[in-house]
């Protein structure tokens, strides 16, 4: 069954819907300067509420290695997600000190683009739409057509919503991966979570 992942909490709100609603993964953004950005300490206090049974996974951003190694091992994050410009001894770094699973974001211009990302130490790759001035959350769809059969499960993102996340169920992806389209005027909205997860469970 398709896994699915509501990303950008902030805010105890945000904890108690996903704790009704039960996504399988969520994800607190530790990438500097954004609007769904969290400390260490706030990731830390939501991370106490968040039932046992979904996985936190933390979202940087070019993020300073000792800082992701230090969110791990106080358990504050279940998986981590590299969004920026981290290079392969970086990866091979946190591989040495971490045990957790490693996501690795592609934001996709190819196909082969993918199927290089592939080949990386990581254990998931994640899918996203690209965008010259943004390592990430455009909020828009990508070419789904151009993902190629891949030996890694991957996290497929980029403007799903509850109007296209039946759609995506059928590109083969391991876990939807949502942010936006969870939201209304910017804030997470409980009722299209609950939509969301209600979309991919009946599929």
């Amino acid at each position: 069954m398709t896994k699915i992942k509501i990303c950008g909490l902030k805010r105890i709100e945000d904890i108690e819907a996903v704790n009704e609603y039960r996504p399988d993964y969520i994800g607190f953004v530790f990438a500097l300067g954004r609007k769904r950005t969290v400390t260490a300490e706030q990731a830390a206090v939501l991370r106490s509420v968040l039932s046992k049974d979904i996985k936190a996974v933390g979202v940087f951003l070019n993020n300073d290695i000792d800082f992701v190694i230090d969110l791990a091992d106080r358990g504050i994050i279940d998986l981590i997600q590299l969004h920026g410009d981290e290079d392969e001894n970086y990866l091979h770094t946190l591989r040495a000190n971490t045990e957790i699973p490693i996501i690795r974001a592609v934001r996709v211009k190819s196909t082969d683009e993918i199927l290089a990302a592939d080949r990386l130490p990581v254990d998931y790759l994640l899918l996203d739409t690209y965008d010259k001035n943004a390592y990430g959350g455009t909020g828009k769809v990508f070419d789904w057509r151009i993902i190629p059969k891949i030996t890694k499960p991957y996290f497929l993102a980029g403007g799903l919503d509850t109007e296209n996340i039946a759609q995506a169920l059928n590109v083969g992806a391991y876990c939807l991966d949502v942010s936006s389209g969870a939201e209304t005027d910017g804030l997470k909205d409980k009722h299209k979570i609950s939509e969301l997860i209600q979309i991919v469970r009946r599929n």
